[in-house]
């Protein structure tokens, strides 16, 4: 599908690129498309490339001399884009603990919604979640497909700290603090994983385009995992999937 683009100027170096307003898996494998288009094609003349639910925004190393034939050159390669192309992705297996030490507002949850904590916990961990894009933190995941049944809004006052490793919802949104940090979002579980890293050659390691699974696991489990972790030799399980 080709989309109706809007391009604005964004500073005097910066383009910005929106789609249609929505959460949506095709628009993102359309703003992977083009932001790898963007990124072959220019590399020489590109500072980075942003990705976000619906919009790209390209930064370029110059002044624009004509934002006209900046965007031109920019339609010209979006059309360019193979519609049908299927790019290499990983699904990642994130282990999750729930219990009550971590899930500190699930029960709070379980009460509003009128189900059992364990039953907020099987509809969350049988969802497969999908990376719209990095942000807020480094290593912070914006992450689609939460259940309806568990959409839940942000606190009307947020904490002043939320742990490393929370497992959160907020809103129609699900994510994980990779550090400590204030956040008005619901915390139903932890993970022992480091989400960000700075010495590691990928900080990150997920990416845009990649899915997520919770994995339940008990306490005992968890704090075996986070000695690994700590340790530098834990691996995530992860597959190779088709985008």
């Amino acid at each position: 599908m080709i989309y109706e683009l809007t391009y604005k100027t964004y500073g005097e170096r910066s383009i910005l690129i929106e789609w249609p307003m929505a959460i949506d898996e095709h628009i993102l494998s359309d703003i992977l498309r083009f932001k790898e288009k963007i990124k072959n094609r220019s590399i020489e003349e590109l500072v980075e490339v942003r990705s976000a639910y619906n919009s790209l925004l390209v930064v370029y190393n110059y002044e624009f001399l004509s934002f006209n034939d900046v965007v031109y050159n920019l339609k010209e390669l979006y059309s360019e884009i193979n519609q049908h192309s299927k790019s290499k992705r990983k699904q990642w297996k994130i282990p999750v603990c729930y219990d009550d030490v971590f899930g500190i507002d699930l029960e709070e949850m379980a009460l509003e919604k009128g189900l059992t904590k364990e039953a907020i916990i099987t509809l969350y961990s049988k969802a497969v979640y999908t990376v719209y894009f990095i942000g807020f933190l480094p290593g912070f995941m914006y992450l689609g497909g939460l259940d309806k049944k568990l959409h839940t809004p942000r606190k009307a006052t947020p904490r002043l700290k939320i742990d490393k490793g929370a497992v959160a919802i907020g809103g129609e949104q699900t994510g994980v603090y990779p550090s400590e940090s204030p956040g008005g979002w619901n915390i139903i579980g932890n993970s022992p994983i480091d989400f960000f890293n700075p010495k590691n050659k990928a900080p990150c390691f997920v990416n845009a385009g990649d899915t997520i699974t919770f994995k339940p696991v008990s306490l005992k489990t968890y704090n075996d995992i986070k000695t690994l972790v700590d340790a530098g030799v834990y691996q995530i399980e992860s597959e190779v999937i088709d985008g």
